[in-house]
């Protein structure tokens, strides 16, 4: 029996999906706080010119305005794909609670795989982290954007 992914992973999905019609890498970020979504946005590196515009470091910022607080304390980041170790970075230095994330990203993730991020000496704080929700569309997603490509 398949469940309903939860609703912020689904917007996160829908977000990635658009971003993918416009050419970006499909990444949808969605920052939430107490059920209330606070900030949402995907991948943007090519419109932008951006290396770093990734969709969790857009939502980050995003959030950290609409809060009007560098720290988003109580906040739960869901995104996509298995954030980077910049992704990562900014995670920890915003103090968000939660990290859910769709699929793993053993090339370039930083939290299961890579560096680790979370788990080292120099962290100052980890998020509780929840991986897998969504992973089969969000690979599938990633997958056939890829395949496009070649």
């Amino acid at each position: 029996m398949a469940f309903p992914l939860p609703e912020p992973m689904r917007l996160a999905l829908d977000i990635a999906n658009e971003a993918a019609a416009q050419g970006e890498v499909p990444v949808g970020a969605v920052v939430m706080r107490e059920g209330e979504v606070i900030a949402t946005s995907a991948n943007a590196m090519r419109a932008r010119h951006d290396p770093t515009a990734h969709a969790e470091m857009l939502a980050i910022r995003a959030a950290a305005e609409a809060l009007a607080s560098q720290r988003l304390d109580g906040c739960d980041l869901w995104v996509t794909l298995e954030p980077c170790a910049m992704c990562a970075g900014a995670i920890s230095h915003a103090r968000i609670a939660r990290l859910y994330y769709a699929a793993d990203d053993p090339k370039g993730g930083a939290v299961t795989h890579g560096p680790r991020f979370f788990t080292q000496p120099t962290c100052h704080h980890a998020p509780e982290i929840y991986a897998g929700i969504g992973e089969e569309e969000a690979g599938e997603m990633l997958r056939g954007f890829f395949r496009q490509r070649r």
